[in-house]
């Protein structure tokens, strides 16, 4: 039988990591080819070369894939370096957006990888199982780019998949899931795939196709009953656009109510889809959340960049969420073409107007956006191609206007009030003068962050061999991981607690002694602890 192994290569905690979808969809293709699968899940477990290898050497695949966006490319191209020197007889492949819109430049790079998965993956996976170790075969397979000698191969263009249904569900048994349920971000699914609009900075279209299709209601319930059996309980909605039809979701929404769903669930919108019956529609199948791409609160841009909405949209949708109460969230992107201070100037009037939700983005010219392939067609510079940048959290182009410095001096001082009151909420908390509300909102993060150093760090995993009396083993681990997060006992007590309580973490007793473990994970042995030194 076929080996593969795929890597999920880390995520920052500020980019909110949560079960990799798009790598469960490919290891669910591999599976329905009749592969065995493991996926290294490296955004909720501590990564270092060596333990890659040794994890690698125990399974000993076939083939080694991962999966990336533009900013964690290079950390994933590194690692996938690195499955090559393990496993050299393995073959390499990546997928995701930027190898598929970088493919030269990434095969130019990255000697270790031979080949890469040019965007929807699933068919030209299962092509592949099947002929992998015949390189002269991979000229069949549409969808993939690789070397022949010193020449780039790109093969035919590959259809997209017409009947979503067709596809197996998303391979999440192969994931550390009780390490994600502690940290406790939403779980991602889709309900279609494909954007029909045009903007200049987005990759949606190219990567999914314009034509929007569906998977149907019955199928995404499916999956929606699968997730609240795994014990997750928030849902995000990753579609490009969920409400590309009012009439889809209207049946979703009927299927929800109808299987008597109870979870929470967000979507991502365009203020020029939505109306009051879809939204009240919507908030009673469990819907809590809206985002809006907005982009700028100035109509010249808004065309200039293909967005296709219109200011007196954005103030409807916006009063819409307000009348019928559901949260709803704004977008703006700071450094678009063309950018000066009055436009920007435009954006923060527009989001006082609003008075909703909002965060503003810097523009990321990713490998394949419009903006990026033709630039010379837009007021705009480039500043840099180190990929790390590439996270829209920090300015890497200018416009005749603007410098990125100045971009961003005028973000901060936009941001500055909210920095500012949360620096306050947190100095009451430290007081004890906040609220009930405040108190939570800062425990909840200090909580995020004590378990993703947890989680990230494999503390949990490489606690000692405790005493078999459980409260005696409780203390030594508090002990030891309050040092180590540099938190308080009695904060990493509750916390400990608390994922025992849920079963997230057990404590396993073999005669005298005990070892933690996340739930679904084997405690580690002495045996991995020698090879761990070593």
């Amino acid at each position: 039988m076929t080996r593969v192994a795929l890597i999920a290569a880390p995520y920052p905690l500020d980019e909110f990591p949560s079960p990799p979808l798009g790598l469960c969809y490919a290891a669910a293709a591999f599976e329905a080819a009749g592969a065995e699968v493991v996926l290294l899940d490296y955004i909720v477990r501590e990564y270092t070369p060596e333990k890659l290898k040794r994890e690698l050497t125990a399974f000993s695949p076939d083939i080694i894939g991962t999966s990336c966006v533009t900013m964690n490319f290079k950390g994933a191209a590194a690692i996938l370096s690195e499955a090559k020197t393990a496993c050299p007889t393995a073959h390499t492949l990546m997928g995701g957006p930027h190898a598929s819109f970088d493919i030269e430049n990434t095969l130019a790079a990255y000697p270790a990888i031979d080949g890469i998965v040019i965007g929807e993956a699933e068919e030209t996976l299962k092509e592949f199982t099947a002929v992998f170790k015949n390189k002269e075969s991979w000229n069949g397979i549409a969808g993939m780019a690789f070397r022949n000698g010193n020449t780039i191969v790109r093969t035919s263009q590959r259809h997209f998949i017409q009947d979503l249904d067709t596809l197996p569900l998303p391979s999440r048994h192969l994931l550390p899931l009780a390490r994600y349920k502690a940290l406790g971000f939403p779980v991602s699914i889709i309900t279609g795939r494909g954007c029909p609009n045009r903007c200049i900075f987005c990759l949606g279209r190219k990567m999914v196709g314009f034509q929007v299709r569906h998977r149907s209601p019955e199928r995404v319930a499916d999956e929606i009953e699968s997730l609240l059996a795994l014990g997750f309980t928030i849902i995000n909605i990753a579609d490009d656009l969920f409400t590309a039809s009012k009439k889809r979701v209207m049946a979703l929404c009927h299927e929800i109510k109808k299987r008597g769903l109870i979870f929470s669930w967000s979507v991502f919108s365009r203020v020029n889809t939505v109306d009051e019956e879809l939204l009240l529609t919507m908030m009673d199948a469990g819907c809590t959340s809206v985002s809006f791409g907005i982009e700028s609160g100035n109509t010249e841009m808004l065309k200039r960049v293909r967005k296709g909405i219109t200011i007196s949209q954005v103030e409807k949708a916006a009063a819409l969420c307000h009348k019928v109460g559901i949260r709803a969230h704004a977008s703006f992107i700071a450094g678009l073409p063309g950018e000066s201070r009055e436009t920007l100037e435009e954006s923060v009037a527009l989001k006082n107007r609003i008075k909703i939700e909002y965060g503003f983005h810097y523009l990321a010219p990713f490998p394949g956006t419009t903006v990026r392939e033709e630039i010379a067609n837009y007021d705009l510079t480039i500043h840099s191609d180190d990929w790390d940048l590439y996270d829209a959290d920090r300015a890497i182009v200018s416009t005749s206007h603007l410098t990125p410095s100045e971009i961003e001096a005028f973000v901060e001082a936009d941001l500055k009030p909210i920095h500012d009151n949360w620096a306050a909420i947190q100095k009451k908390c430290r007081k004890g003068t906040a609220t009930e509300d405040e108190q939570l909102m800062v425990l909840g993060n200090r909580r995020m962050n004590f378990i993703f150093k947890l989680l990230n760090q494999d503390l949990l995993d490489k606690l000692p061999p405790m005493p078999s009396d459980v409260q005696k083993a409780r203390t030594t681990a508090v002990t030891t991981l309050a040092g180590q997060t540099e938190e308080t006992l009695d904060f990493t007590e509750f916390t400990l607690k608390d994922l025992l309580k849920k079963e997230w973490v057990v404590f396993h007793q073999t005669g005298e002694t005990g070892r933690y473990a996340w739930a679904g994970e084997a405690p580690r042995t002495d045996t991995s602890e020698k090879q761990k030194a070593g």
